[in-house]
């Protein structure tokens, strides 16, 4: 038995079904041989990108492994690693690398050096006889604690030798870990003393599937629920007390209530404030639960803090509850209301852009259209950066756990559409859409053909209103002079050429007509491009 068959046995031992790969590597014909799937984009950054929605749709009970060649393969996937590292997915990437003769030699490319700072954990299987070290290593990273790509370069000679007649190898578990009874009562004394407590959930309750958890814990504190973009979908947003999202842009009701607050129960995120998240103003008693230490006091200052699983921390603290207020709690305590009149003045305010008549089409008016039309419960909806996000984020109403795939930690252009490709995969009976500006796309497009070849029918929605929204007031000279940020494309025909189904959409009573008719091109197994005419919308909902 060769290196690689001995990995493709071991990655058959763990589950594996798919992998996500970009030749040359004889990694990918010796898993084929052992029945699992090779699925190759158009470039490395989409492969990695495909196995990063793979892996999010599973919250990590099967990890999404990516397999590229050596040298130029495994510097192409850099920005879709480092993309799963910014977010915290977990994924295995297994490059080809050059015979151990020659390590170390220019212009031999080491990625174990060059990946050490976006991997859990970076190394090279240096000999035949310790494959199933690395790998068994490797699985528990994957794993156990904060989620994050781990690569393992595969070199020439390891991968070609003899490793004997069988490989020794048991697939392993991860491991999770409870809070400290004493941290989880002093937390739950704050929140149940509080007068007007708020929950803020994170993508930590996603990966440990604790969503049932969040709602029960809520209604027994009486406490509304914002999340961050990241843990979006990770509390039912048609709940008496969802607020929505928090984030750069975010619903009314969520930043007023996170505003006014007395106390925070940060569940299952990191706290950190960047461009895609909102900043909790300070003033209130602050209680954050993660699964890493280096979440903790980092941007608030932490009343009470818990490190464990988000799933067990939730029913430990439900317990708690129970113990200290009665079995139900502050369970139906009027918080509801407050929530509903300010989810009714939102939806108010917002109401003229979502039922916009005007031409150019208001992204706004898309978007609302297309969640009047598909099945919330069956549909996963995600979206590139910059616009198509801040206008998505507050819009869409995410109804179950992963029926809306956020994200923002890294924000490069054309995310989406592997993003999209590798979650179909993984939940084929669910509706999948992204949503892209005509600068992504032309970052990702070619990636269509992809889903047309490996007949993965997901909906890419194209808001093309031929410039970078808002960049030309930064650029005001720039723009004057040379108009730089104007962009040119017919993306609907661009899609046709692929072989998928493209249309080109002007008026806004085409909107829900052409969503229909792509929607039923999706049932035959093709892929659908819906191009939307649209004005530069850059209002935003920014309080």
């Amino acid at each position: 038995m060769r290196g690689n068959d001995a990995i493709a046995q071991i990655l058959k031992a763990e589950g594996t079904e798919n992998l996500f790969c970009f030749p040359d590597n004889q990694l990918i014909h010796a898993c084929a041989a052992a029945g699992i799937r090779p699925l190759m984009s158009r470039t490395e950054r989409a492969t990695v990108n495909m196995a990063d929605g793979y892996t999010r749709m599973l919250n990590g009970r099967r990890n999404g492994v990516v397999v590229t060649q050596a040298g130029p393969g495994i510097e192409n996937a850099y920005g879709g690693i480092a993309h799963a590292y910014a977010d915290n997915v977990p994924m295995l990437v297994l490059p080809g690398g050059t015979s151990t003769r020659r390590t170390a030699s220019h212009p031999d490319y080491m990625a174990p050096v060059h990946y050490a700072g976006i991997t859990k954990w970076s190394a090279q299987i240096n000999r035949g006889d310790r494959i199933s070290e690395f790998m068994r290593r490797a699985h528990t990273f994957l794993r156990t604690g904060r989620g994050a790509p781990v690569l393992l370069e595969v070199p020439s000679d390891v991968a070609d030798g003899d490793v004997g007649e069988s490989v020794d190898y048991r697939p392993v578990s991860g491991i999770r870990g409870a809070g400290d009874p004493a941290d989880v009562r002093g937390a739950v004394t704050a929140l149940l003393a509080a007068k007007r407590p708020v929950i803020f959930a994170g993508q930590g309750v996603l990966w440990a599937e604790a969503s049932d958890q969040l709602v029960e814990l809520a209604e027994l504190l009486d406490a509304p629920v914002a999340t961050t973009t990241s843990g979006k979908s990770a509390f039912p947003e048609n709940h008496a007390l969802a607020l929505g999202a928090a984030a750069r842009t975010q619903t009314k009701m969520a930043h007023d209530f996170l505003h006014n607050a007395d106390a925070v129960f940060a569940i299952g995120s990191s706290l950190t404030t960047n461009l895609a998240s909102m900043r909790i103003p300070g003033g209130k008693v602050m209680v954050q639960s993660t699964v890493d230490e280096l979440d903790l006091n980092k941007d608030h200052h932490l009343d009470h803090a818990i490190l464990g699983d988000s799933q067990l921390v939730l029913t430990q603290m439900i317990e708690e509850v129970q113990t200290q207020a009665g079995a139900e709690g502050k369970r139906g305590g009027g918080a509801s209301v407050e929530v509903k009149a300010a989810r009714d003045e939102f939806d108010e305010e917002w109401a003229p852009l979502r039922t916009s008549d005007e031409t150019p089409l208001n992204p706004y008016r898309i978007m609302w259209d297309l969640l009047q039309t598909v099945d919330q419960d069956m549909t996963t909806i995600t979206h590139d950066s910059g616009h198509p996000r801040d206008q998505l984020v507050p819009t869409w109403e995410a109804t179950v756990p992963h029926s809306y795939l956020g994200w923002g930690n890294s924000t490069q252009l054309g995310y989406s559409l592997g993003l999209v490709l590798g979650a179909k995969v993984a939940a084929p009976e669910r509706t999948m859409i992204n949503i892209m500006g005509d600068a992504a796309i032309g970052m990702a497009g070619m990636d269509i053909e992809t889903g047309v070849r490996l007949k993965i029918p997901v909906l890419t929605v194209v808001l093309n209103n031929s410039v970078l929204s808002g960049y030309p007031a930064r650029y005001k000279a720039a723009v004057e002079r040379y108009g730089f940020t104007e962009l040119y494309g017919d993306y609907a025909t661009l899609a046709q050429s692929l072989g998928a189904y493209g249309e080109r959409v002007h008026q806004p009573g085409e909107i829900v007509p052409s969503i229909k008719r792509a929607l039923a091109e999706m049932e035959t197994g093709r892929p659908a491009v819906l191009e939307f005419m649209t004005k530069e919308e850059n209002t935003l909902a920014v309080y």
